[in-house]
Formats: C-alpha cells, structure tokens, sequence
C-alpha cells in the first residue's frame, strides 16, 4: 500500500488529452519498473483538467522522481507540446 502519492494536475485541451494520454502509456511500465519506492499510477480526467496520481513507499521517493532522468527528459518533454498551463505538483502522505 503506498504512503505517499504525487498528485499532478495538467491543463489539457480536450483535442489533446488521447495524445497525453499516449504519453502516461508509454511511461507508465518504466515508471513502475525503474523508479524507486513506486506503487502506482493512475490517469484521472476530469472536465477540467487530467490529473495522474503515482502511489510511493514514501513522500521522498515522490519528491526524488521530481528529479529522475525519466521525468525530467521523458515525461515533461513529452508532455510540454500539450500542457496550457504550469501543472500543479503536490505530495500528500497518507495518514
């Protein structure tokens, strides 16, 4: 069971949100597989927004992925072309 989640909430136009979507696909397993204390991850689409919640085995996993090669080159290179805005980024602990 995670104990801490990475909560990233996306401004994405509905025409671009299957392309982002293709983004959490392809990162998705090397998420999973490469990062350390990873649990989880999830695609949540709203009206609004699109949200991903990654599930860690501690809030400093969550906030050493912040820094990892697989996000930093891959994840917010890929996801630029379609963001809007500046995502919201929040690590909550599970209590």
């Amino acid at each position: 069971m995670a104990k801490a989640y990475l909560q990233i909430s996306l401004k994405i136009d509905q025409a671009d949100r299957a392309k982002a979507a293709g983004v959490y696909t392809q990162y998705k397993a090397p998420f999973l597989d490469t990062i350390k204390g990873a649990i989880s991850k999830e695609l949540l689409i709203r009206e609004e927004d699109v949200q991903v919640l990654h599930g860690f085995a501690s809030a400093d996993d969550a906030k050493a992925y912040l820094s990892s090669d697989l996000f930093t080159s891959d994840v917010v290179v890929a996801l630029k072309p379609y963001l809007k805005d500046t995502p919201d980024i929040r690590i909550y602990i599970v209590a």
